[in-house]
């Protein structure tokens, strides 16, 4: 089309003319509007690149390929030349390439290989508002490459619905250039009710009823490749009897189908895709939408502990912009097989990668582009600090960092195409001597598992076991389809498709791991087998998720960090003690069940993250404290034994937290004691100026850890005497004047010392014999005289007969009632008449 006829056409002089005041640049354009193309074009025409290349960064292999085929088609030049293009595992491009487009995630990588960029003039990122991890990290290394030593460097972030405000902000408030779209009026319509059939039967329906509706092409988004392949296979034969192109379109179809999509063509044509057909690619002549409203999107699997695509809702944003690709050369139409219900159920726009997906990859490049910088990175939008954590603590975990910083296995994972553990999995291969297999494996993990479950495609045959991995047993019987072609298994049935997309995975995978030889073999080919090796590698991998059995034979486990796991029944891991969960349904659940596992031999267990310990704990059944002797693999226990206590331990705080649980007023057996506890409180209160301890309001909790120290049973504590732990907080003036004016006996008129009982907020009580406090006329006074003693007055059969504290007043008013009544019932005790006068009697029956 030319360029007149394009809405970019009107913005690419003020485009081009802010580039050259300003390093940064933001345009927004709608879809269609011809920016993917033309504005990186002009970029390279005006000589803003210099002698440099133009890099156009694109979230897709799909897009990326596509936008350089058309460039090079606009510009009538061959593809891989001036323009080409560079995606994982292909690449299409040349020394003299001045154009050349790319993955996000290869630009990442090229960073590491040149981190300044040497021969690059301009980068260019397109449906910027995608947000991938990718493309956060790509913009924020670009800005601080051109900030502190390429300030040559032009940026240009260009999306279609992207709020330009903010991202022109981060770039220096940089020029912002919008281009006005030409879009045609849909008439979106929903469905009535949820419908519960699969998603390709429901988009099948929908192609069907739209077809009759509009008389140009139509374009179907489906979430997968799996889902297109059924949906294309249920519109066969209608496609064959009315004459239509039915066709795919998704990011792994070759070159040459991809272009036969979106070339023009003489028959009307039915396009099934996946999100790829949402923003980064056009495709001429579509009047017709049909949506399901799914896709996969990346984000953190915590099952398998890595990013993979994940089946989810769209949000309204990436809805209306799937409608507006049936309104670009006329009105069109659109079927959303959801309800409006569910439509306003949708979140407003997709989350931005950074916040769902697991960040360890993007760190490890980071960190192999400028340790340095990733001290004090700053992002266009900062990922949340709990997740830069786990990311480094799996970083440090797997060997890519340590103390000191990047290792070199971890600048050698770092180079490599693949999330972290996958990275760290093959560098195990490749040191054990048998790549293939592990290169198998790592597709497998990587890559959507091509064996059916049980109820997808009628029961499995018997499974059959080769290993005890679960992940072995499936790379062994994918090694079998590729050896007889037969898609029934020894472990059922399989995704052809699936299986094929793994085998070409591994190819690459391969391929990109033997063309690196920075890492030599630590083990000749022999000496370790590859089902040995490829079981070894997987515990590399997933050394954070290795698991004891609590019992030999059963089903239940711990893992490491202590969650509770539980293996599925027909795992291959029969009878093996150790092993790594590495596919768990139902992660934060208390026990997550585990069906995919791999064994592991204590002796496979990398030394670097095993420790040795002697642990001291309190035995509740012996209400004592014990020890063991531990080795640790992470902090998982695998070996125990039981051992003594060493004796420079202090088990005081173990015992303080046990005793805690129990602590009552007759927790403590020390009787004296607690009275002792009793009259330094009283006393603090009824004498201030003496400064003693304020001990709270549950004064037996604050002494509690120094009373529990250096016991070793809670009988101990029990019996512990408390005073000397009282005094520990107390002067020895202090001490004095609590003996003084806070006494524990008090003498009486009968030579005996008889004992105070304190209670907090109460006075004293003395329970002493009538006939011992005779000649006593006064009641008896502490604390400076300031509070009187409580007296019960006893009986001959020590109960209380009267209780007083003022015992003058009971002598003169009330012991005449008291004497004659006793004096009936122990008449052989002295009742003398006078009790202020008489001789105060020690033994009972002695007489005055």
């Amino acid at each position: 089309m030319p360029l007149s006829q394009l809405p970019i056409g009107e913005v690419l002089s003020e485009l081009i003319s802010g580039l050259r005041r300003h390093p940064c640049a933001v345009l927004r354009a709608p879809t269609g509007s011809g920016k993917t193309t033309r504005a990186p074009a002009a970029i390279l025409d005006a000589g803003l690149a210099g002698a440099g290349q133009v890099l156009l960064l694109q979230p897709r292999r799909l897009a990326a390929r596509a936008a350089a085929w058309r460039i090079a088609e606009e510009r009538g030049v061959s593809l891989g030349q001036e323009v080409g293009y560079h995606v994982r595992f292909e690449r299409r491009a040349t020394r003299n390439t001045r154009l050349l487009v790319l993955t996000e995630g290869m630009f990442v990588r090229m960073l590491q290989a040149d981190p300044l960029l040497e021969n690059v003039g301009a980068v260019v990122f397109d449906e910027f508002h995608e947000r991938t991890l990718d493309a956060d990290l790509a913009l924020a290394m670009s800005r601080r490459l051109q900030i502190d030593v390429r300030p040559d460097l032009k940026l240009l972030v260009m999306s279609a619905t992207l709020d330009p405000e903010p991202i022109a902000r981060y770039l220096g408030d940089c020029p912002r250039v919008e281009a006005t779209g030409r879009m045609y009026p849909v008439e979106t319509s929903y469905q009535k009710h949820d419908d519960r059939a699969p998603i390709p039967d429901q988009v099948a329906s929908g192609v069907l009823q739209i077809a009759e509706q509009t008389a140009g092409d139509v374009l179907a988004f489906l979430p997968g490749v799996g889902e297109i392949r059924r949906t294309s296979s249920s519109l066969s034969d209608w496609a064959r009897d009315n004459d239509v192109a039915l066709m795919e379109l998704y990011g792994d179809l070759p070159l040459e189908r991809q272009q036969a999509v979106l070339r023009p063509s003489d028959r009307r044509k039915i396009v099934l895709s996946t999100n790829v057909a949402e923003t980064s690619v056009t495709i001429d002549g579509i009047t017709g939408v049909v949506d399901c409203g799914w896709a996969r999107i990346n984000r953190l699997d915590p099952s398998h502990g890595i990013n993979r695509l994940d089946l989810s809702r769209i949000s309204r944003a990436s809805a209306e912009q799937r409608a507006g690709r049936a309104g670009r050369t006329g009105p069109g139409v659109c079927l959303r097989l959801w309800t409006q219900q569910t439509h306003r159920a949708l979140a407003e726009h997709d989350t931005p990668e950074i916040r769902r997906v697991d960040l360890s990859g993007a760190l490890l490049h980071l960190l192999c582009w400028d340790e340095q910088a990733a001290r004090d990175f700053t992002w266009f939008e900062p990922p949340n600090a709990e997740s830069l954590r786990q990311a480094m603590a799996l970083l440090n975990q797997l060997g890519a960092i340590s103390d000191r910083g990047l290792t070199q296995l971890g600048r050698r994972m770092g180079r490599m195409p693949v999330e972290p553990r996958i990275a760290r999995l093959l560098c195990a291969g490749q040191q054990l001597g048998h790549i293939e297999r592990v290169a198998l494996v790592g597709a497998l993990l990587s890559e959507r598992d091509p064996f059916y479950r049980p109820g997808e495609s009628g029961p499995p045959a018997a499974a059959r076991h080769w290993s005890q991995s679960d992940v072995l047993d499936r790379a062994i019987a994918l090694e079998e389809y590729e050896r007889t072609g037969r898609p029934q298994t020894s472990l059922g049935p399989i995704d052809l498709a699936a299986a094929k997309f793994i085998l070409r995975s591994r190819d690459q995978l391969l391929r990109a791991t033997n063309e690196d030889e920075s890492l030599e073999a630590t083990l000749a080919e022999g000496e370790c087998g590859a089902d040995e090796a490829a079981q070894r590698a997987i515990l590399f991998a997933y050394a954070d998720r290795v698991a004891r059995r609590r019992e030999s034979g059963g089903l239940r486990a711990v893992m490491v960090g202590g969650h509770g796991v539980r293996l599925h029944p027909k795992s291959a891991v029969r009878d093996a003690r150790l092993f790594a969960c590495v596919d768990i349904e139902d992660v934060g659940k208390p026990e997550s069940l585990v069906r995919q596992a791999s064994a592991v031999e204590r002796d496979w267990l990398p030394r670097e993250l095993l420790s040795v310990n002697v642990d001291v704990q309190y035995d509740a059944e012996r209400k004592r404290i014990v020890a063991y002797r531990r080795e640790r693999f992470i902090d998982l226990a695998i070996d125990e034994a039981a051992t003594n206590v060493p004796v420079d331990f202090d088990a005081g705080q173990i015992l303080a937290q046990v005793a805690a649980d129990q602590l009552d007023d007759h927790f403590f057996q020390d009787e004296a004691g607690l009275n002792y506890l009793a009259r330094v409180r009283s006393l603090a209160v009824w004498m201030p100026e003496l400064n003693l301890p304020q001990l709270g309001a549950d004064p037996l909790r604050t002494i509690l850890g120094d009373v529990c120290r250096g016991r070793r049973s809670i009988e101990e504590v029990r019996r512990a005497p408390l005073t000397p732990v009282i005094q520990t907080q107390l002067t020895p003036e202090q001490i004095r004047m609590i003996s003084r004016e806070a006494p524990e006996r008090l003498p009486v008129p009968s030579g005996s010392l008889i004992a105070l009982r304190y209670e907090f907020g109460q006075s004293p009580v003395m329970a002493v014999r009538i006939q011992e406090v005779f000649g006593l006329r006064q009641t008896p006074r502490i604390a400076a005289g300031r509070v009187p003693v409580v007296m019960h007055l006893l009986a001959p059969n020590m109960r209380p007969q009267q209780v007083t504290s003022d015992l003058e007043s009971f002598w003169r008013t009330t012991y005449a009632g008291v004497r004659k009544e006793l004096r009936r019932r122990y008449p052989k005790h002295s009742w003398p008449e006078d009790p202020t006068t008489a001789q105060a009697v020690q033994r009972p029956g002695q007489r005055s």
